[in-house]
């Protein structure tokens, strides 16, 4: 029982931080101007969600259980 947990977080973990960097990535390409019109602020608004989703997922992995994030909107 304990080693099919181990093999399905071991394969969903794989699978989702997987689509989380492809997903980072795509972000990061909005930052090219020649492409897209935004400001500092934006900028500002976007990291700063990224990384409390960031901290979030560390609390979940701390046993923190009122650790949840929020829908982005710039």
């Amino acid at each position: 029982m304990a080693r099919d947990k181990r093999a399905k977080f071991v394969e969903l973990a794989q699978s989702r931080v997987n689509k989380a960097i492809s997903q980072i990535r795509l972000i990061g390409n909005l930052a090219n101007r020649a492409n897209y019109e935004f400001d500092e602020g934006d900028a500002r608004k976007i990291v700063r969600a990224l990384q409390k989703e960031v901290e979030a997922l560390k609390a979940k992995f701390n046993d923190d259980p009122g650790a949840s994030g929020s829908d982005f909107r710039l």
